[in-house]
C-alpha cells in the first residue's frame, strides 16, 4: 500500500508525518448501504459538523463532538481494516476544509474513495479520483434553498446524485430536476431513495415504474440489516 504523501503545510518530525487535523465523529468498518457501491465492505470516516438541518437527518449525533485526529492517524486507522473502499461522510464533510487533503491522501494510498456531500457545498476542489455522491435537497428536507445548482455542470460519469424522497411533491420536484439538468446523461448514477419510515419504498418503486424513470431506486441496506443505529 502506498504511504501517505506529504502535503503542503506538513512537516516531518522524527520520521513521522504531522499535519492539520480533522474532527471525526466515528470511523468504522461495515457494508456500504447506499449508492453505486451498495453491499461492498467499506471503511466509513464520518466527519463532525454540518451547516444544514434536514428534517429527515439520520446522523444528528455527528453535528457536535467527535475526536480530533491528524491525517496520518486517520489513514492508520483506515489501514487497520481489510476493505479497499472508503466512504467519507458526515454531517457535511466538506464543512471541514481539511477534508480535501484527507480525500487526496486516501486516493494516494490506493483506496477507492467516495464522498457523501450535500448539494450545499462547492465540489470543484475535490480530488478528481473521488466519486462525489451529491445529495440534492428536496422541498420536504427544509433545505432546498441551500442547493448549489452550479455544482451540477462540474459533475462527471464518476459522480452520483441522490434524491431523498419524502412525499409525492418531492418526487415531482426530483423528476423535474432530472429533466431540467439532464442528470442521467451527466452523472454515472441517479439515485432515488425513500425517506426512512416516511415514504413506503413500494410507493416510490411504483412511481418510478409508472413514469419509466431511468434512475436507480435504493434503500438503505445498513438500516434493513441492523436498524437505524450509528456505526453500521
Amino acid at each position: 500500500m502506498a504511504e501517505l504523501k506529504t502535503e503542503p503545510g506538513t512537516e516531518q518530525k522524527g520520521g513521522e508525518l504531522t499535519s492539520e487535523s480533522l474532527r471525526i465523529s466515528e470511523l468504522f468498518y461495515s457494508l456500504q448501504g447506499e449508492a453505486r457501491d451498495s453491499g461492498l465492505p467499506t471503511v466509513f470516516v464520518r466527519l463532525t459538523g454540518c451547516p444544514l438541518r434536514c428534517t429527515y437527518c439520520d446522523s444528528e449525533y455527528a453535528f457536535y463532538g467527535g475526536e480530533r485526529l491528524s491525517l496520518a492517524d486517520i489513514l492508520q486507522k483506515v489501514q487497520s481494516y481489510p476493505a479497499r473502499h472508503v466512504c467519507v461522510t458526515g454531517g457535511e464533510p466538506l464543512a471541514q476544509p481539511n477534508c480535501i487533503p484527507l480525500l487526496r491522501a486516501l486516493c494516494d494510498a490506493g483506496y477507492r474513495v467516495s464522498l457523501e456531500t450535500s448539494g450545499a457545498m462547492p465540489v470543484d476542489v475535490v480530488d478528481a479520483r473521488v466519486s462525489r455522491v451529491v445529495d440534492l435537497k428536496t422541498p420536504a428536507s427544509g433545505e432546498q434553498g441551500r442547493n448549489r445548482m452550479e455544482n451540477i455542470p462540474l459533475l462527471t460519469q464518476k459522480d452520483q446524485i441522490k434524491f431523498v424522497i419524502c412525499d409525492r411533491a418531492d418526487y415531482e420536484w426530483a423528476r423535474f430536476t432530472l429533466d431540467q439538468y439532464q442528470l442521467v446523461e451527466r452523472v454515472g448514477e441517479v439515485l432515488f431513495s425513500p425517506s426512512y419510515e416516511q415514504l413506503a419504498p413500494r410507493q416510490l418503486a411504483e412511481w418510478i415504474l409508472e413514469d419509466g424513470l431511468p434512475v436507480r431506486m435504493q434503500m438503505q441496506l445498513h438500516k434493513l440489516l441492523w436498524g437505524d443505529i450509528p456505526g453500521v
